[in-house]
């Protein structure tokens, strides 16, 4: 998208502008500037800097002005590099050899983004004199690897490892600060320039204009080598990119397949978790039903065994009360026939106080026939008093035993509820509370009844 948003923004400059055409540096800056804006907005600022900021003259009358620019470069570098000029004059590497691309380009061609950003921006606020700053910072850094190197290495460094170096955003931010911090007033700029201007008119009127073409004409045709030279490199670097670029995609292709086959698998299994989760909530929803039934039913039989248990205490509580009533009734009795019994000649004679018999101290001729009845019916009047007492005891003893049942089947009744809450149902409903995310249901302290008095 990017590179044809560039051909055509070149395209329509290219019929914009007449004078110059298509020249192959504008493509540099476009795709920069298409970093940043829309093609609209880009093509008026690529046109802003061509007429305004005086990129064009770059390209006219022969490519006159860049070798201007050339010159007053080098007589930068005579006055603040001595030595490194001196060192291009003994290689006689010239400034068109390695500068060309920096004014033509504005450092687009060879450098990373995150410097030629910085320097467009600089464009934009300072003019294009900024390129003599950005360039002698450039030599300035470099100075001591090409005060080393020879013509191919000098040229090979300018092309290669220069712009490798200013990869890392740190390097590129100090370049800039350096090259902000260079002087280049522009009264020398115009002196150079008209020294150009003076030297070229000398040339022309001393030079045999065959000689002159002769030396165009191999100037130009190493001009036109080195931008050979230069098309081949871009081309090579555009298809080495092309191939990692399709290598990138092919990788993100296939990683975006896996994606695609883990995400499936993902919705595959948060189906199946859904449905378990589903059924383990109508578990538990039956388990939860399950639970209060019993829980109700052990209430019942509860509140029941308790009403029981409460009806045999007030029924022994009952029966307490008549065996005490009967016990002082018979007492009572006991007493009053005791009384009689005394009050008699006869039966105090035979019985003690105590109630007891005493020994016969008369002869049996001598007992009436009275004295054995009322023996007798004492003796069966006892009788019926113990049989009845007896009675009332069994009952009394069968009562607490039927009490003591009771309580027996109302703690079982109680250990079973207590059971039924910590057995394996409250387990699983915890196990599947937990396996759904939620807080498990602690099941409550069972309180153990206060014990009846019997």
């Amino acid at each position: 998208m990017l590179d044809r948003y560039r051909i055509l923004i070149t395209k329509a400059y290219s019929v914009y502008d007449e004078d110059i055409g298509y020249c192959q540096g504008q493509s540099f800056l476009a795709a920069v500037l298409l970093l940043h804006m829309p093609e609209e907005q880009a093509f008026c600022v690529l046109v802003k800097i061509m007429y305004d900021y005086g990129l064009q003259d770059l390209y006219k009358n022969n490519f006159e002005d860049l070798h201007c620019k050339f010159y007053q470069l080098e007589r930068l570098m005579q006055e603040q590099l001595p030595d490194l000029h001196s060192h291009f004059c003994d290689l006689n590497l010239e400034a068109h050899m390695y500068a060309s691309q920096w004014f033509l380009t504005l450092f687009t061609a060879k450098f990373p983004l995150c410097m030629v950003f910085h320097i467009i921006d600089l464009l934009l606020c300072e003019g294009l004199n900024i390129i003599f700053h950005v360039a002698l910072a450039l030599l300035k850094t470099s100075k001591e690897d090409l005060l080393q190197a020879d013509f191919e290495g000098a040229l090979k460094f300018f092309r290669v490892q220069l712009p490798k170096r200013y990869r890392a955003e740190e390097n590129a931010r100090r370049l800039m600060e350096q090259a902000c911090n260079i002087k280049v007033p522009t009264k020398k700029l115009k002196k150079y320039e008209k020294e150009y201007q003076t030297m070229r008119e000398s040339q022309l009127q001393q030079e045999d204009p065959m000689d002159r073409y002769k030396r165009e004409n191999r100037r130009l045709q190493e001009a036109s080598m080195r931008l050979e030279q230069e098309n081949d490199d871009l081309a090579h670097e555009l298809v080495t990119s092309k191939i990692a670029l399709r290598n990138d995609l092919d990788q993100a292709e296939d990683k975006a397949d896996v994606l695609n086959k883990e995400l499936l698998l993902t919705k595959q299994r948060l189906v199946e978790t859904e449905e378990e989760k589903r059924k383990q909530e109508e578990e538990t929803a039956q388990l939860k039903e399950v639970f209060r039934k019993q829980l109700e039913k052990a209430e019942y039989e509860i509140k029941k065994t308790t009403a029981i248990i409460a009806e045999y205490k007030q029924i022994c509580s009952q029966l307490s009360t008549r065996l005490e009533k009967q016990q002082a009734a018979s007492k009572e009795e006991l007493e009053v026939v005791k009384g009689k019994m005394m009050a008699c000649k006869h039966c105090s004679d035979i019985f003690s106080k105590e109630g007891t018999l005493k020994p016969a101290a008369i002869s049996r001729e001598d007992q009436g026939i009275e004295t054995d009845d009322e023996k007798d019916s004492l003796k069966k009047q006892l009788r019926e008093m113990e049989l009845e007492l007896a009675q009332t005891k069994l009952q009394l003893v069968e009562a607490k035993c039927k009490i003591q049942e009771l309580e027996h089947q109302r703690g079982a009744l109680m250990n079973e509820i207590q059971a039924a809450k910590n057995s394996w149902f409250s387990k699983t409903l915890n196990s599947i509370k937990t396996a759904t995310g939620t807080q498990p249901l602690q099941p409550p302290q069972a309180t153990q009844p206060p014990k009846e008095s019997t």
